[in-house]
Protein backbone atom coordinates (compact mmCIF):
# COMPACT_ATOMS: atom_id res chain seq x y z
CA UNK A 1 0.00 0.00 0.00
CA UNK A 2 1.56 3.25 -1.04
CA UNK A 3 1.35 6.41 0.80
CA UNK A 4 -1.24 8.10 -1.00
CA UNK A 5 -3.71 5.44 -0.42
CA UNK A 6 -2.79 5.04 2.91
CA UNK A 7 -3.78 8.98 3.17
CA UNK A 8 -6.88 8.69 1.38
CA UNK A 9 -8.00 5.64 3.82
CA UNK A 10 -6.99 7.73 6.41
CA UNK A 11 -9.24 10.80 5.56
CA UNK A 12 -12.29 8.65 4.88
CA UNK A 13 -11.79 7.37 8.14
CA UNK A 14 -12.08 10.86 9.94
CA UNK A 15 -14.99 11.73 7.83
CA UNK A 16 -16.50 8.41 9.12
CA UNK A 17 -15.88 8.97 12.69
CA UNK A 18 -16.92 12.42 11.90
CA UNK A 19 -20.47 11.75 10.36
CA UNK A 20 -20.60 9.05 13.53
CA UNK A 21 -20.27 11.32 15.97
CA UNK A 22 -22.38 14.14 14.57
CA UNK A 23 -24.93 11.33 14.21
CA UNK A 24 -24.39 10.43 17.87
CA UNK A 25 -24.58 14.17 18.94
CA UNK A 26 -28.24 14.63 17.50
CA UNK A 27 -29.17 11.20 19.53
CA UNK A 28 -27.25 12.31 22.78
CA UNK A 29 -29.28 15.93 22.40
CA UNK A 30 -33.35 13.85 21.87
CA UNK A 31 -31.85 11.27 24.46
CA UNK A 32 -32.33 13.88 27.04
CA UNK A 33 -35.52 14.49 26.25
CA UNK A 34 -37.33 12.16 29.29
CA UNK A 35 -40.07 14.29 30.54
CA UNK A 36 -42.52 11.39 29.69
CA UNK A 37 -40.96 8.71 30.72
CA UNK A 38 -40.66 10.38 33.89
CA UNK A 39 -44.54 11.50 34.17
CA UNK A 40 -45.04 7.39 32.59
CA UNK A 41 -42.74 6.07 35.83
CA UNK A 42 -45.15 8.27 38.05
CA UNK A 43 -47.90 7.35 36.69
CA UNK A 44 -49.53 10.91 35.85
CA UNK A 45 -48.57 10.51 31.77
CA UNK A 46 -52.24 12.08 30.49
CA UNK A 47 -51.49 11.79 26.83
CA UNK A 48 -52.67 9.29 24.23
CA UNK A 49 -55.43 7.67 25.52
CA UNK A 50 -56.81 5.27 23.26
CA UNK A 51 -60.93 5.65 23.24
CA UNK A 52 -62.24 2.68 22.45
CA UNK A 53 -65.35 4.31 20.92
CA UNK A 54 -67.20 7.02 19.12
CA UNK A 55 -66.53 10.75 20.44
CA UNK A 56 -69.65 11.32 22.63
CA UNK A 57 -70.24 12.80 26.34
CA UNK A 58 -69.18 9.41 27.27
CA UNK A 59 -66.17 7.20 25.72
CA UNK A 60 -64.88 4.19 26.51
CA UNK A 61 -61.36 3.96 27.28
CA UNK A 62 -59.26 0.49 27.93
CA UNK A 63 -62.95 -0.93 29.08
CA UNK A 64 -63.73 1.82 31.67
CA UNK A 65 -66.13 4.36 30.34
CA UNK A 66 -65.69 8.08 31.49
CA UNK A 67 -67.53 11.20 31.28
CA UNK A 68 -65.92 13.25 27.79
CA UNK A 69 -65.03 16.64 29.46
CA UNK A 70 -62.16 17.11 27.17
CA UNK A 71 -63.36 17.54 23.90
CA UNK A 72 -64.37 20.33 21.31
CA UNK A 73 -67.37 19.18 19.88
CA UNK A 74 -69.41 21.36 21.01
CA UNK A 75 -72.78 21.23 18.75
CA UNK A 76 -72.13 16.85 19.24
CA UNK A 77 -72.31 16.42 15.45
CA UNK A 78 -69.75 13.61 15.60
CA UNK A 79 -72.38 11.17 15.95
CA UNK A 80 -74.97 13.16 13.94
CA UNK A 81 -76.82 10.11 11.78
CA UNK A 82 -77.05 12.77 9.14
CA UNK A 83 -73.18 13.68 8.80
CA UNK A 84 -71.80 9.91 9.10
CA UNK A 85 -74.13 9.23 6.04
CA UNK A 86 -73.00 11.95 4.40
CA UNK A 87 -69.02 11.21 5.01
CA UNK A 88 -70.11 7.47 4.04
CA UNK A 89 -72.14 8.30 0.46
CA UNK A 90 -69.08 11.00 -0.37
CA UNK A 91 -66.93 7.92 -0.07
CA UNK A 92 -69.10 6.08 -2.23
CA UNK A 93 -69.11 8.64 -5.19
CA UNK A 94 -65.37 10.60 -4.96
CA UNK A 95 -63.48 7.49 -2.62
CA UNK A 96 -61.37 8.42 0.06
CA UNK A 97 -59.26 10.70 -1.36
CA UNK A 98 -58.41 13.56 -3.85
CA UNK A 99 -54.57 12.28 -4.65
CA UNK A 100 -53.60 15.71 -5.08
CA UNK A 101 -53.83 19.30 -3.94
CA UNK A 102 -56.36 21.74 -4.82
CA UNK A 103 -54.21 23.38 -7.08
CA UNK A 104 -53.72 20.42 -9.66
CA UNK A 105 -56.03 17.77 -9.45
CA UNK A 106 -57.44 17.74 -6.20
CA UNK A 107 -60.56 20.30 -6.64
CA UNK A 108 -64.21 18.37 -6.45
CA UNK A 109 -67.06 20.08 -7.18
CA UNK A 110 -68.31 19.56 -3.30
CA UNK A 111 -65.07 21.58 -2.36
CA UNK A 112 -66.59 24.35 -4.35
CA UNK A 113 -70.23 23.82 -2.89
CA UNK A 114 -68.76 24.18 0.31
CA UNK A 115 -66.83 26.83 0.02
CA UNK A 116 -69.61 29.02 -1.29
CA UNK A 117 -71.66 28.23 1.40
CA UNK A 118 -68.59 28.84 4.11
CA UNK A 119 -68.31 32.31 2.95
CA UNK A 120 -72.30 33.39 2.96
CA UNK A 121 -72.63 31.51 6.15
CA UNK A 122 -69.70 34.07 7.67
CA UNK A 123 -70.47 37.16 5.81
CA UNK A 124 -67.57 37.17 3.03
CA UNK A 125 -67.73 37.30 -0.31
CA UNK A 126 -65.18 34.11 -1.40
CA UNK A 127 -63.26 31.49 0.89
CA UNK A 128 -61.04 28.30 0.16
CA UNK A 129 -60.45 25.33 2.43
CA UNK A 130 -57.47 23.53 3.45
CA UNK A 131 -56.58 19.94 4.69
CA UNK A 132 -56.50 21.52 8.68
CA UNK A 133 -56.95 24.37 10.04
CA UNK A 134 -53.75 24.64 11.63
CA UNK A 135 -52.55 24.59 7.76
CA UNK A 136 -55.00 27.52 7.42
CA UNK A 137 -52.74 29.51 9.61
CA UNK A 138 -49.82 28.36 8.73
CA UNK A 139 -50.35 29.33 4.75
CA UNK A 140 -52.30 32.46 5.35
CA UNK A 141 -50.51 34.49 7.83
CA UNK A 142 -47.10 34.78 6.48
CA UNK A 143 -48.91 34.95 3.21
CA UNK A 144 -50.36 38.23 3.66
CA UNK A 145 -47.61 41.04 4.62
CA UNK A 146 -44.09 41.21 3.51
CA UNK A 147 -40.67 42.46 4.55
CA UNK A 148 -41.93 45.86 5.42
CA UNK A 149 -44.95 45.31 7.28
CA UNK A 150 -46.42 44.20 10.56
CA UNK A 151 -47.94 41.48 12.20
CA UNK A 152 -49.44 42.03 15.46
CA UNK A 153 -50.49 39.30 17.64
CA UNK A 154 -52.07 38.76 21.22
CA UNK A 155 -50.24 36.80 23.14
CA UNK A 156 -52.17 33.71 23.77
CA UNK A 157 -52.90 33.02 20.04
CA UNK A 158 -53.18 29.66 18.69
CA UNK A 159 -50.15 28.25 18.29
CA UNK A 160 -50.56 27.29 14.12
CA UNK A 161 -50.86 31.68 14.26
CA UNK A 162 -47.67 31.82 16.11
CA UNK A 163 -45.84 29.16 13.68
CA UNK A 164 -47.28 30.82 10.98
CA UNK A 165 -46.13 34.11 11.51
CA UNK A 166 -42.78 32.90 12.49
CA UNK A 167 -42.32 32.25 8.75
CA UNK A 168 -43.23 36.10 8.04
CA UNK A 169 -40.06 38.16 6.78
CA UNK A 170 -42.62 40.92 8.37
CA UNK A 171 -42.07 42.41 11.37
CA UNK A 172 -43.74 40.90 14.82
CA UNK A 173 -45.38 43.02 17.46
CA UNK A 174 -46.94 41.11 20.29
CA UNK A 175 -49.55 42.75 22.53
CA UNK A 176 -50.20 41.42 26.17
CA UNK A 177 -53.35 39.33 25.99
CA UNK A 178 -56.64 41.35 25.43
CA UNK A 179 -54.97 44.22 26.85
CA UNK A 180 -56.39 47.25 24.17
CA UNK A 181 -53.44 49.66 25.69
CA UNK A 182 -50.56 46.93 25.18
CA UNK A 183 -52.20 46.57 21.49
CA UNK A 184 -52.39 50.43 20.73
CA UNK A 185 -48.54 50.73 21.88
CA UNK A 186 -47.65 48.39 19.10
CA UNK A 187 -49.73 49.87 16.56
CA UNK A 188 -47.82 53.42 17.46
CA UNK A 189 -44.33 51.42 16.35
CA UNK A 190 -45.63 50.90 13.28
CA UNK A 191 -45.05 52.88 10.12
CA UNK A 192 -48.09 54.77 8.90
CA UNK A 193 -47.71 54.06 5.58
CA UNK A 194 -47.17 50.13 6.28
CA UNK A 195 -49.15 46.99 6.06
CA UNK A 196 -50.30 45.86 9.62
CA UNK A 197 -52.15 43.01 10.35
CA UNK A 198 -53.76 42.47 13.63
CA UNK A 199 -54.32 38.55 14.42
CA UNK A 200 -56.23 37.33 17.14
CA UNK A 201 -58.15 34.18 18.40
CA UNK A 202 -61.75 35.29 18.76
CA UNK A 203 -62.20 32.77 21.28
CA UNK A 204 -58.93 31.78 22.85
CA UNK A 205 -58.31 27.70 22.95
CA UNK A 206 -57.27 27.37 26.44
CA UNK A 207 -58.28 30.43 28.45
CA UNK A 208 -62.19 30.51 26.78
CA UNK A 209 -62.16 34.89 27.02
CA UNK A 210 -63.48 36.26 23.63
CA UNK A 211 -61.36 38.72 21.68
CA UNK A 212 -62.28 42.23 22.55
CA UNK A 213 -63.39 42.77 18.64
CA UNK A 214 -64.96 45.64 18.96
CA UNK A 215 -62.10 47.64 20.84
CA UNK A 216 -59.86 45.77 18.31
CA UNK A 217 -62.03 47.00 15.09
CA UNK A 218 -61.70 50.78 16.36
CA UNK A 219 -58.33 50.71 17.13
CA UNK A 220 -57.40 49.11 13.68
CA UNK A 221 -60.01 51.52 12.03
CA UNK A 222 -57.99 54.89 13.57
CA UNK A 223 -53.96 52.99 12.86
CA UNK A 224 -55.06 52.28 9.29
CA UNK A 225 -54.65 48.56 9.89
CA UNK A 226 -55.84 45.17 8.88
CA UNK A 227 -58.16 42.21 11.17
CA UNK A 228 -57.80 38.60 10.63
CA UNK A 229 -59.94 36.34 13.13
CA UNK A 230 -58.89 32.69 14.25
CA UNK A 231 -62.85 31.56 14.63
CA UNK A 232 -62.08 28.17 15.18
CA UNK A 233 -63.59 28.24 18.87
CA UNK A 234 -66.28 30.39 17.98
CA UNK A 235 -68.00 28.93 14.97
CA UNK A 236 -71.05 27.20 16.07
CA UNK A 237 -70.37 28.93 19.60
CA UNK A 238 -71.23 32.32 19.41
CA UNK A 239 -73.14 34.40 16.68
CA UNK A 240 -76.57 34.07 14.66
CA UNK A 241 -76.69 30.22 13.96
CA UNK A 242 -72.91 30.00 15.24
CA UNK A 243 -71.47 32.21 13.08
CA UNK A 244 -68.73 33.34 15.20
CA UNK A 245 -67.23 35.84 16.95
CA UNK A 246 -67.47 38.65 14.55
CA UNK A 247 -71.49 38.31 13.84
CA UNK A 248 -72.11 38.04 17.71
CA UNK A 249 -70.00 41.45 17.76
CA UNK A 250 -71.50 42.78 14.58
CA UNK A 251 -67.99 43.38 13.34
CA UNK A 252 -67.92 40.82 10.16
CA UNK A 253 -67.59 44.04 7.70
CA UNK A 254 -64.92 45.36 9.57
CA UNK A 255 -63.17 42.07 9.89
CA UNK A 256 -60.69 41.29 6.60
CA UNK A 257 -60.00 37.78 7.16
CA UNK A 258 -62.18 35.03 9.05
CA UNK A 259 -60.60 31.65 9.58
CA UNK A 260 -62.40 28.64 10.94
CA UNK A 261 -61.92 24.71 11.24
CA UNK A 262 -64.00 21.73 10.84
CA UNK A 263 -62.27 19.79 14.02
CA UNK A 264 -64.72 21.56 16.56
CA UNK A 265 -68.53 22.35 15.70
CA UNK A 266 -68.51 21.04 12.15
CA UNK A 267 -67.84 17.64 13.34
CA UNK A 268 -64.78 16.81 10.80
CA UNK A 269 -61.35 17.56 10.03
CA UNK A 270 -60.05 20.64 7.74
CA UNK A 271 -60.39 24.91 7.93
CA UNK A 272 -61.33 27.26 5.52
CA UNK A 273 -60.64 30.84 5.63
CA UNK A 274 -63.11 33.69 4.10
CA UNK A 275 -62.51 37.13 2.81
CA UNK A 276 -63.33 39.26 -0.15
CA UNK A 277 -62.53 38.13 -3.53
CA UNK A 278 -59.36 39.91 -4.17
CA UNK A 279 -57.47 38.24 -1.03
CA UNK A 280 -59.06 34.89 -1.84
CA UNK A 281 -57.64 35.01 -4.99
CA UNK A 282 -54.19 35.77 -3.95
CA UNK A 283 -54.15 33.39 -1.38
CA UNK A 284 -55.41 30.85 -3.64
CA UNK A 285 -52.17 31.47 -5.49
CA UNK A 286 -49.87 32.10 -2.92
CA UNK A 287 -50.64 30.27 0.37
CA UNK A 288 -47.93 27.48 0.38
CA UNK A 289 -49.94 25.22 2.68
CA UNK A 290 -52.87 25.22 0.35
CA UNK A 291 -50.76 24.75 -3.12
CA UNK A 292 -48.53 22.01 -1.62
CA UNK A 293 -50.97 19.72 0.33
CA UNK A 294 -53.10 17.32 -0.60
CA UNK A 295 -56.79 18.46 -0.54
CA UNK A 296 -59.55 17.77 1.58
CA UNK A 297 -61.04 14.44 2.16
CA UNK A 298 -64.20 13.30 0.24
CA UNK A 299 -65.45 12.48 3.77
CA UNK A 300 -64.42 15.52 5.78
CA UNK A 301 -65.78 17.80 2.79
CA UNK A 302 -69.32 16.16 3.17
CA UNK A 303 -69.14 16.09 6.60
CA UNK A 304 -68.68 19.05 7.38
CA UNK A 305 -71.03 20.57 4.68
CA UNK A 306 -73.77 18.51 6.54
CA UNK A 307 -72.80 19.71 9.86
CA UNK A 308 -73.18 23.14 8.37
CA UNK A 309 -77.23 22.51 6.96
CA UNK A 310 -77.51 21.28 11.23
CA UNK A 311 -76.19 24.57 12.26
CA UNK A 312 -78.29 26.14 10.01
CA UNK A 313 -82.32 23.89 10.79
CA UNK A 314 -81.12 23.03 14.79
CA UNK A 315 -80.04 26.33 16.33
CA UNK A 316 -81.58 25.39 19.49
CA UNK A 317 -78.26 23.34 19.41
CA UNK A 318 -76.70 26.42 20.08
CA UNK A 319 -79.22 27.19 22.52
CA UNK A 320 -78.56 23.69 24.64
CA UNK A 321 -75.04 24.80 24.62
CA UNK A 322 -75.15 28.17 26.16
CA UNK A 323 -77.60 25.95 28.75
CA UNK A 324 -75.42 23.84 30.09
CA UNK A 325 -72.16 26.12 29.58
CA UNK A 326 -73.76 28.57 32.31
CA UNK A 327 -75.00 26.01 34.41
CA UNK A 328 -70.94 24.32 34.40
CA UNK A 329 -69.98 28.20 34.80
CA UNK A 330 -72.31 28.82 38.12
CA UNK A 331 -71.10 25.49 39.49
CA UNK A 332 -67.52 26.25 39.26
CA UNK A 333 -68.20 29.92 40.25
CA UNK A 334 -69.82 28.66 43.49
CA UNK A 335 -67.56 26.21 44.64
CA UNK A 336 -64.58 29.10 44.36
CA UNK A 337 -62.60 27.14 41.66
CA UNK A 338 -60.29 30.25 39.80
CA UNK A 339 -61.66 30.20 36.20
CA UNK A 340 -60.21 33.14 35.05
CA UNK A 341 -62.49 35.46 32.23
CA UNK A 342 -64.11 32.34 30.56
CA UNK A 343 -67.35 32.81 28.92
CA UNK A 344 -67.82 30.24 26.90
CA UNK A 345 -68.18 26.43 26.77
CA UNK A 346 -64.14 26.12 27.55
CA UNK A 347 -63.79 26.58 31.08
CA UNK A 348 -59.82 26.63 32.73
CA UNK A 349 -59.66 25.40 35.77
CA UNK A 350 -56.40 27.11 37.10
CA UNK A 351 -53.61 25.10 38.98
CA UNK A 352 -50.37 26.61 38.23
CA UNK A 353 -48.04 23.60 38.83
CA UNK A 354 -47.28 21.30 36.05
CA UNK A 355 -46.94 18.27 38.45
CA UNK A 356 -50.07 19.00 40.20
CA UNK A 357 -51.68 19.19 36.82
CA UNK A 358 -50.81 15.97 35.77
CA UNK A 359 -51.71 14.49 38.92
CA UNK A 360 -55.11 16.03 39.15
CA UNK A 361 -55.99 15.11 35.95
CA UNK A 362 -55.03 11.28 36.26
CA UNK A 363 -56.82 11.68 39.60
CA UNK A 364 -60.22 12.91 37.88
CA UNK A 365 -59.64 9.47 35.37
CA UNK A 366 -60.07 7.35 38.25
CA UNK A 367 -63.28 8.81 39.05
CA UNK A 368 -64.55 8.67 35.63
CA UNK A 369 -64.03 12.35 34.13
CA UNK A 370 -61.82 13.18 31.01
CA UNK A 371 -60.32 16.50 30.71
CA UNK A 372 -57.40 17.53 29.59
CA UNK A 373 -53.93 19.72 31.37
CA UNK A 374 -52.78 22.39 29.79
CA UNK A 375 -49.24 22.65 30.93
CA UNK A 376 -45.89 24.48 29.05
CA UNK A 377 -44.93 24.93 26.62
CA UNK A 378 -48.97 25.73 25.81
CA UNK A 379 -49.23 28.20 28.86
CA UNK A 380 -46.91 30.03 30.91
CA UNK A 381 -45.36 27.53 33.94
CA UNK A 382 -47.40 29.88 36.41
CA UNK A 383 -50.26 29.65 34.44
CA UNK A 384 -51.05 25.57 33.86
CA UNK A 385 -54.58 24.62 33.84
CA UNK A 386 -57.43 21.97 33.33
CA UNK A 387 -59.08 22.31 30.36
CA UNK A 388 -63.36 21.61 30.85
CA UNK A 389 -64.75 21.55 27.72
CA UNK A 390 -68.59 21.30 27.12
CA UNK A 391 -70.78 19.51 24.24
CA UNK A 392 -74.47 20.42 23.82
CA UNK A 393 -75.62 17.11 24.40
CA UNK A 394 -74.13 16.92 28.10
CA UNK A 395 -77.01 16.52 30.64
CA UNK A 396 -76.41 18.47 33.66
CA UNK A 397 -76.58 15.35 36.24
CA UNK A 398 -73.12 14.86 34.00
CA UNK A 399 -71.94 18.02 35.10
CA UNK A 400 -72.78 17.37 38.48
CA UNK A 401 -71.23 14.18 38.65
CA UNK A 402 -68.11 16.19 37.27
CA UNK A 403 -68.65 18.97 39.80
CA UNK A 404 -68.66 17.01 42.20
CA UNK A 405 -65.63 14.69 41.72
CA UNK A 406 -63.88 18.08 40.95
CA UNK A 407 -64.77 19.56 44.30
CA UNK A 408 -63.52 16.44 46.04
CA UNK A 409 -59.95 16.55 44.94
CA UNK A 410 -59.40 19.95 44.50
CA UNK A 411 -59.80 20.22 48.46
CA UNK A 412 -58.09 17.57 49.11
CA UNK A 413 -54.98 19.72 46.84
CA UNK A 414 -56.15 23.05 48.58
CA UNK A 415 -57.21 24.21 45.29
CA UNK A 416 -60.83 25.83 46.57
CA UNK A 417 -61.44 27.13 50.17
Amino acid sequence: MNVLTLSKLTKEAEVDNLATKNMNLLRDKLAKYDAPQKAKDAGIYPYFREIDSDQDTEVLIGGKRVLMFGSNAYLGLTNHPKVKEAAINAIKKYGTGCAGSRFLNGTLDIHVKLEERLAEFVGKEDAITFSTGFQVNLGVVPCMTGREDYIIWDELNHASIIEGHRLSYSTKLKYKHNDMESLEKQLQKCESDRIKLIVMDGVFSMEGDVANLPEIVRLAKKYNANIMVDEAHGIGVLGNHGRGTCNHFGVTNDVDLIMGTFSKSFASLGGFIAADKDTINYLRHNARSYIFSASCTPAAVAAADAALDIMLSEPERIDRLWDITNYALNGFRSMGCEIGNTSTPIIPLFIRDNDLTFLIVKELFDEGIFVNPVVTPAVFPQDTLIRFSLIATHKKEQVDFALEAIHKIFKKHNLIK
